[in-house]
Parts: C-alpha cells; sequence; structure tokens
C-alpha cells in the first residue's frame, strides 16, 4: 500500500465527517424554527421596551410580536399576535402596524 492511497482514504472520511456535521447543523436550524413570531414584553401606552417580567401575571407590559426595538421603543410589529407572521429561515418578521 503506498502512501498517496492512505492520504486519499483519510481526506474522503474527513470530508464525510465534515458534510455530515453539515447536515446535523441544518437539521438543527429547522428544527429550531417556529412559526411563533418574535415577542418583547412593552408598554401599551408608551411602546417603551420592558424588562421581561413586566409581562408575567400582575406587570405593567404586554407582549409585542415582530417588529424590533430602536432607542428603547418597539417598533414595526403588533401587540396583536395574529397580524404578525414569520418568515422561514433567518425568521424576518413581517407585520401590520399596532
Amino acid at each position: 500500500m503506498d502512501i498517496s492511497s492512505t492520504n486519499q482514504r483519510r481526506m474522503r472520511s474527513g470530508a464525510v465527517a465534515l458534510g455530515g456535521m453539515g447536515l446535523l447543523a441544518a437539521t438543527l436550524v429547522a428544527c429550531g424554527s417556529s412559526d411563533e413570531p418574535d415577542r418583547r414584553c412593552a408598554s401599551r401606552s408608551t411602546l417603551d421596551h420592558l424588562n421581561s417580567k413586566e409581562c408575567k401575571t400582575g406587570g405593567t407590559g404586554a407582549y409585542y410580536y415582530g417588529g424590533h426595538v430602536n432607542n428603547g421603543k418597539v417598533t414595526g410589529g403588533s401587540f396583536d399576535k395574529s397580524a404578525v407572521t414569520r418568515g422561514g429561515i433567518g425568521g424576518h418578521s413581517s407585520s401590520s402596524g399596532g
């Protein structure tokens, strides 16, 4: 057996292992995808982004779906979860006002 055939065999098994890792990563990303839009806690009256515990029972906040936070205010989403849809991988959200 010569050295070149041994190196080729090693490279092939390494390529299979790397290919398997890529497949595993893609599977994990797909399983982590959800139809649920992103949500964050916010004040309905001021649109201030709040600590998540403010959306728990008795807190002053409500969940705001989709959109993003800009200068401490939520924008581009809605307090109405059904008004917001989530895209596929990457999760780019689209929404209607709120």
